[in-house]
């Protein structure tokens, strides 16, 4: 069997393969309420045999959204709306995943597809917030959260973590990457805090490894707790790579079991040359150096490199993003071109390639 397709446990949870969705927005949701469209997409994803269907970065608050349009779990309502989603995914035989998260001074902005930037006050968007009062590039500048708000965080995080449970979700990811609110403070591009939750990189971190605490807390034992970083900004001066280890192994004795590793994201400044697996060498040096288990993600496409991935002891498993879009059915197509056997829903049993 390829590693690929050999199942992998972590703590009480044991994902049929190491094909994982990664999360990736949708902007379409109401009010925070996941819709038809996220049980179609999620579905499907779970259908072709993904071990792990991440849903998408979900606030934790209502200011929290990356656009109106987002995912939210800061009520009990939402988190009912969800049990269906998570219901189908796991009747596939797949582990449903959330990422929690706060967008900070990212927030407040338009779908896509519709001109994406940041929405006014008076055209519905609303006022962002951030580790400072700086904004991303020529965007508003965020007001800056007090050191008592900053406080009220894990709260906040547990409370949607508790709530995420109930919605049928096994494992959480705290959203730490792509210059949303928890990596803007973690970042001195981003971070030029005055209080405990500034300076350093002690002070930078705090916010993190408390909200990381309080949902470790609540979230059960039997359950992984993972985190997406960025490992990198891009930017000279800015988050690295040597920082990503460093605060992986601190992750790592609260309770985490996984870091996701992702990069950039903070700063427009940043350059990156992305290219096949461009950023696995980060995930690489994450695990080997903070004792950690990793997933890669990034531009990672086809099964043989995939495998390949695995088999040097790169990753622990495999995020897939935009492939998955294209299709669906990558993880059975994988399984299929590595010589595997998975299992299929039997209402597609007859599509299966030929042996």
């Amino acid at each position: 069997m390829s590693e690929l397709f050999t199942p992998y446990t972590l703590r009480a949870t044991t994902f049929r393969n190491r094909a994982w969705v990664a999360p990736m927005c949708q902007y379409s949701s109401v009010d925070g309420h996941p819709t038809d469209w996220h049980l179609v997409h999620l579905g499907s994803l779970a259908r072709g045999g993904a071990g792990l269907v991440i849903s998408e970065a979900t606030a934790v608050t209502a200011q929290g959204r990356i656009s109106p349009f987002d995912a939210g779990i800061w009520n009990d309502e939402q988190a009912v709306d969800y049990r269906r989603i998570t219901d189908f995914i796991k009747a596939q035989g797949a582990v449903a995943g959330i990422q929690l998260a706060h967008a900070g001074r990212k927030a407040s902005t338009g779908r896509p597809w519709q001109g994406h930037g940041p929405i006014p006050v008076a055209e519905g968007g609303w006022q962002t917030v951030g580790a400072s009062a700086l904004g991303f590039g020529d965007w508003p500048a965020p007001r800056e959260l007090s050191t008592d708000e900053v406080a009220e965080l894990p709260s906040i995080f547990a409370a949607a973590a508790s709530r995420s449970l109930e919605a049928g979700f096994e494992v959480a990811e705290l959203h730490a990457a792509h210059g949303y609110l928890l990596h803007q403070f973690l970042s001195p591009l981003s971070n030029r805090r005055s209080d405990r939750y500034g300076g350093d990189f002690a002070g930078r971190t705090r916010a993190l490894l408390e909200i990381t605490a309080a949902v470790r807390e609540v979230w059960p034992a039997d359950n992984p707790l993972f985190v997406r970083l960025s490992a990198t900004d891009w930017v000279e001066g800015g988050w690295d790579l040597e920082q990503s280890i460093a605060v992986s192994a601190r992750l790592a004795d609260l309770g985490v079991d996984l870091i996701d590793v992702s990069s950039g994201g903070l700063d427009p400044r940043q350059r990156i040359a992305p290219g096949p697996g461009y950023q696995v060498e980060f995930a690489e040096a994450i695990r080997s150096k903070a004792g950690i288990a990793v997933a890669a993600v990034g531009l990672i496409t086809a099964p043989a490199q995939a495998e390949q991935i695995l088999a040097d002891g790169q990753a622990d498993a495999i995020e897939l993003a935009r492939v998955l879009l294209r299709d669906p059915s990558w993880p059975q197509r994988a399984a299929h071109e590595l010589g595997d056997s998975i299992a299929w829903p039997p209402q597609y049993e007859r599509g299966r390639w030929p042996s």
